[in-house]
């Protein structure tokens, strides 16, 4: 149950900072696929996620 919620949590605030995020290039890195279907755009961002769990992990194990 602890996960779920720290889960529920991390998507919503990566959710909410998404913007931000993109002016650093995340949402736009080699791997994350924009496409448009039935006039609405689709965006998958594994780049960006495997890069954000990379740098969370880093930072977990340091802490």
């Amino acid at each position: 149950m602890r996960w779920l919620l720290i889960t529920v949590l991390a998507l919503f605030l990566l959710s909410w900072l998404a913007p931000f995020l993109r002016r650093f290039g995340f949402g736009r890195l080699p791997g994350d696929f924009n496409f448009k279907m039935r006039g609405r755009d689709i965006n998958i961002p594994l780049g960006s996620t495997i890069v954000l769990s990379l740098l969370f992990s880093l930072i977990s194990y340091v802490i």
